[in-house]
């Protein structure tokens, strides 16, 4: 027979083929033809069953894979040996995400490699369904050169099928490179795509496997720590479980879950994974957890250093990487944003649009505990801070349920009624109160039975014997329903001897008190200027539950005997104790020139005497305390205000509010001593002052200078505070010229003169503020307090 064309010979094939002729049959045909296209006979039909054998090869090996990374590893190894490339690549189409990804193997981890699926070659095989072949990748304008860059590899050629359903729809794509003897074929092309057609169910199947195994592990995981944080209700440990069960959700290298302070407008966590410090805090508007918490939306950064919101000197001071970040807002049920949940550096690569689906629903199941926790913490400080107020009040206290029975008192109670504690509890207010006594049971029971207050003034109580005048009366106690729970009972100790001689001493010196007592006590007052003085225990409530409620009133007694000492010397009035807060008036009822300066040198005073209190608790083992202290000069009205059987010398007004919110001012500024530009006009002597701000309260219009007092300051401790005196006023004076950049620079210099200077370190934050966000033309520099 003689030599056929090419064509003719693939039809020889194709009939010989189809026809499924026995062995004797194709010998026939075999000796028919012609030696050359006996070759290409043999060699076709080789190649058919090399292709065959390779088909069925997918079949034996990937039919009972179910484990998605085996899977991918196995077919890359069946497709490039068949095909004799040097390297190859499968990837999966991701429905949720419209992504194309693929599972590398990194050493003890696989990475998982993610993109468009529209993107690149592999892109657009996925995208058109048509197999192509590029003899030279470098010429192909849809091949990205920068991966042979990074990994040191030459891309030559490149064949690319799709991986389609029973349906035909494509569901992947498979690459192979570098055709090791040359270019890839037409006949390559065939087997690829013949291959990927047989591993696409088993592509399928344990996709779906592997994501039903994730969704039903996840829900597990999900209903489990959901159990377990709905069940704490102490805000530190919860914020640590919530921490690491994000980590675990995630498989992130850390997390911190940063909660907003609406009183201060700061972002704050207990504890950060990784880190040292006990408390993290910085405003809510800075950084990446402020841009989320600020925007509401969730932020995936890949690489952490490329993005200009992050600040990488975090990783400078800790050494550690930061590369990949989620940060998520956590809201409460009615969708308002109370704080922050940010992970870092999830293991294997970026965090996915799956990862913010997980961290989204933890976060909802999150906030509700975090609720939880916080209105216990809330109820735990005000029930420490209750009893506490109770154990340091001067007058008795005794609480009767609705079957007037007792079941709390304080130890003024103890006192006045001269009764132990173990013989009050859980007596029956009849029982307790016998024989001259029966008016104050009888008293209870009213108010038991009319669910209204009885006030008895100064009535005889009689004690072991003696006899005491006593102001008492009976509250009714209700829940939120308005529902009986039983009764509050006060008793006011007013003994001739405690009204005569001891009432007035615990306010004012013995001069004062003496001057006051020669004229009787009318109600009334009138306008005069004073200097109000305020000063507070900082960080009380923490400290009260560290203490405990014995501990706190001993350590407030031995504070106010120190401090309160030093405003009678200096001729000040105790007006009144508020917790752990101190009220007094210089002026009144006698007024000086110098009630200003008697102000400032007690405040000084107080904050000597203040260290060498906090060295004798140092050396009692217990820890120090700090205080914050307000002045404020202005006209008050003064004057006995109440009743006839019971009034107050106070002073109320403006004046008095302004030199509460100096003192509570000190948190925000860093300082201890806090004056008015009143209290500054006022004084005779020359103090180290420095301006501290220009403000204005909540309820006022008008802008108030406020100053600090440095001169308790120990001088060989900070030599160059009267420098910083200077450079600061100079940075202030910048400052309100609008020059941020410059008012940095010398506000960094006073942080420089005087390391930890809050002050300096919050109009640094300011500058950076403005240099970002330009002020109203109309800006003054003048800083609006939104608080009291």
């Amino acid at each position: 027979m003689t030599n056929k064309g090419h064509s003719e010979k693939y039809e020889l094939f194709k009939d010989v083929m189809e026809h499924r002729l026995r062995q004797d049959d194709i010998r026939q045909v075999l000796n028919q033809l012609s030696l050359e296209d006996r070759d290409f006979f043999v060699e076709t039909l080789t190649g058919t069953f090399d292709k065959l054998n390779a088909v069925l090869e997918v079949t034996h090996q990937v039919s009972d894979i179910l484990t998605l990374d085996i899977l991918f590893t196995r077919l890359v190894e069946l497709t490039t040996e068949a095909l004799r490339a040097d390297r190859g690549t499968i990837f999966l189409n991701d429905p949720e995400t419209d992504e194309l990804f693929s599972r590398v193997a990194m050493g003890e981890l696989t990475q998982e490699i993610r993109f468009p699926n529209h993107l690149g070659i592999a892109g657009s095989v996925f995208t058109s369904g048509e197999s192509i072949i590029i003899d030279d990748a470098y010429a192909d304008s849809r091949f990205n050169p920068e991966v042979d860059k990074k990994t040191g590899y030459r891309t030559r050629n490149i064949i690319t099928a799709p991986i389609r359903g029973k349906d035909g729809i494509a569901v992947g794509v498979v690459q192979l490179l570098n055709k090791q003897e040359k270019n890839f074929s037409e006949h390559d092309l065939s087997l690829l795509e013949a291959m990927a057609a047989q591993a696409a169910s088993a592509l399928i199947n344990a996709h779906l496997f592997e994501q039903v195994t994730r969704a039903r592990k996840e829900e597990t995981q999900l209903l489990e720590v959901t159990k377990a944080i709905s069940k704490e209700i102490h805000l530190k440990p919860l914020i640590n479980r919530i921490m690491s069960t994000t980590s675990m959700l995630l498989e992130a290298d850390r997390s911190t879950l940063f909660l907003n302070d609406e009183k201060t407008n700061e972002l704050w966590s207990m504890v950060a994974q990784g880190m040292e410090t006990k408390e993290i805090r910085f405003p809510n508007h800075l950084g990446i957890a402020g841009s989320v918490f600020t925007s509401g939306s969730t932020v995936n950064i890949p690489d952490a250093y490329s993005d200009s919101r992050f600040n990488p000197d975090v990783d400078k001071k800790t050494g550690y990487r930061t590369n990949t970040i989620l940060c998520m807002p956590v809201k409460n049920k009615s969708g308002k944003i109370i704080g922050v949940v940010q992970s870092l550096n999830k293991k294997g690569g970026p965090f996915t649009v799956v990862d913010e689906k997980r961290l989204h629903a933890f976060s909802a199941q999150a906030s509700i505990a975090i609720e939880n926790a916080t209105l216990f913490e809330e109820v735990l400080t005000m029930k420490n801070y209750n009893e506490s107020m109770l154990e340091s009040m001067a007058n008795g206290v005794v609480t009767f349920n609705e079957d007037g029975i007792a079941e709390k008192c304080n130890s003024s109670a103890e006192r006045i009624l001269e009764i132990r504690e173990m013989d009050i509890l859980a007596k029956k207010a009849d029982a307790l109160f016998m024989h001259e006594n029966e008016w104050i049971a009888s008293a209870i029971y009213k108010t038991v039975s009319g669910n209204k207050t009885e006030l008895v003034m100064d009535a005889e109580l009689g004690t072991q014997g003696k006899i005491k005048s006593v102001n008492l009366s009976t509250k009714p106690l209700v829940n939120s329903k308005g529902e009986n729970l039983g009764v509050l009972l006060v008793l006011e100790d007013i003994s001739s001897e405690k009204r005569l001689k001891g009432t007035l001493a615990r306010y004012m010196t013995k001069e004062v008190a003496d001057q006051l007592m020669d004229n009787e006590a009318m109600l009334g007052g009138q306008l005069k200027e004073a200097t109000v003085f305020f000063s507070d225990i900082r960080s009380f409530t923490t400290l009260s539950e560290s203490l405990g409620a014995q501990e706190t009133v001993s350590m407030l007694n031995d504070y106010f005997t120190d401090m309160v000492e030093i405003l009678f010397e200096r001729g000040g009035i105790l007006d009144k104790y508020i917790g752990d807060a101190i009220m007094a008036v210089f002026g009144t009822p006698f007024a000086t020139d110098r009630d200003a300066d008697h102000a400032v040198l007690s405040a000084i005073d107080m904050m000597r005497s203040l260290r060498d209190f906090n060295e004798r608790r140092l050396t009692e083992g217990h820890d120090p305390i700090d205080i914050g202290i307000g002045l404020n000069t202005a006209p008050v009205v003064v004057g006995n205000i109440g009743s006839l059987k019971r009034m107050d010398y106070t002073v109320i007004g403006d004046g008095v509010n302004l030199a509460a919110r100096l003192e509570g001012a000190n948190k925000m500024y860093g300082s201890h001593i806090l004056l008015s530009e009143f209290t500054v006009a006022a004084l005779k002597d020359d103090y180290l002052l420095r301006e501290a701000d220009l403000i204005q309260v909540k309820g006022k219009t008008e802008p108030v200078a406020i100053y600090e007092v440095l001169d308790h300051a120990k001088e060989e401790q900070h030599p160059l505070l009267r420098e910083v005196v200077r450079t600061f006023a100079h940075a202030l004076e910048v400052y309100r010229n609008r020059e941020f950049e410059s008012a940095r620079m010398l506000f960094k210099e006073c942080l420089a003169l005087l390391p930890g200077d809050k002050m300096s370190a919050m109009y640094i934050d300011r500058c950076d503020h403005f240099i970002s966000v330009p002020p109203a033309d109309d800006w003054d520099g003048v800083w609006v307090m939104k608080s009291k």
